[in-house]
């Protein structure tokens, strides 16, 4: 099995060195449990998300990846009938916390989804929508937003000049890298990305790919994917989930090439799932 990433590891960008220990702990989760109503989708979850860094989630359809990544900015409150147990902590406080503010967590923690959504407004709009809503009113600090959203997001040399163009009128990888600087205009610490690229053309998920690697510099990153080389190519550590259950977590170049977890191994190399 080294053999079917090796090509990967390769030629990757990253930093290889392996050394993740420099890292500080971002998120962590320890023992947690989420029900829809009666149903038990997670069970026991333990993961440590480290600071700018990007921490994949693999595993088949299903899996409680998606649950897991609503969790860490609580998009499942908004769920009738879900229920938390157990403990997530954010720089060292619960999320979970009876005095924490929603509106300001979810903006320390931003999410980008599986199919891009943006707003009926101009380039933009889009991008300042954040800032106007939380009270911004000066244009040139709108600008420089706008600007350094777009620029962080390789979207500005493409759309400078179409900023009052509707944005519905971009192809589907320049809307969803509009989604994630419509995201950054906020200024997270967080990004969550639910299979960002998986409705993407191969160049635009090359060009998702390449911007991750470079936003990690400033972000903490989560992706949900279910493209194994897309795992192996962009993040620094992994998580196997398997029915509502975290089986395995490492550094990716372990995870892929030497996994502790004989189920580990056969879902990544295509065994099952």
């Amino acid at each position: 099995m080294s053999r079917l990433y090796s090509d990967i590891f390769t030629t990757r960008k990253q930093d290889e060195s392996g050394d993740l220990t420099r890292l500080r702990p971002k998120f962590v989760c320890e023992q947690v449990n989420f029900w829809y109503g009666a149903k038990q989708a997670l069970f026991d979850i333990d993961v440590t998300i480290l600071e700018k860094s990007v921490l994949a989630l693999i595993g088949p359809s299903g899996c409680g990846k998606s649950t897991f990544i609503r969790m860490l900015n609580r998009m499942n409150d908004l769920i009738d009938g879900t229920r938390t147990d157990g403990k997530i902590t954010l720089d060292g406080k619960n999320i979970n916390a009876a005095d924490v503010n929603l509106v300001d967590l979810r903006r320390r923690v931003g999410m980008v989804f599986q199919k891009s959504n943006p707003f009926p407004k101009t380039v933009y709009e889009n991008v300042v929508y954040g800032p106007r809503v939380a009270g911004v009113r000066d244009r040139a600090r709108l600008d420089f937003t706008a600007e350094r959203c777009l620029k962080q997001a390789a979207l500005w040399d493409e759309v400078k000049d179409r900023l009052s163009h509707s944005a519905l009128d971009l192809s589907g990888g320049q809307q969803q890298r509009l989604c994630i600087a419509r995201s950054l205009a906020t200024d997270p610490e967080v990004l969550l990305m639910d299979e960002p690229a998986s409705a993407l053309d191969p160049k635009s998920t090359t060009k998702i790919e390449d911007l991750i690697d470079d936003l990690k510099r400033q972000y903490t990153i989560v992706i949900v994917t279910h493209n194994m080389q897309q795992a192996a190519r962009v993040s620094d550590s992994t998580a196997f989930f398997y029915e509502g259950r975290v089986i395995e977590t490492g550094p990716t170049r372990q995870i892929f090439t030497k996994p502790n977890k004989k189920q580990t191994e056969d879902y990544i190399t295509g065994r099952f799932g």
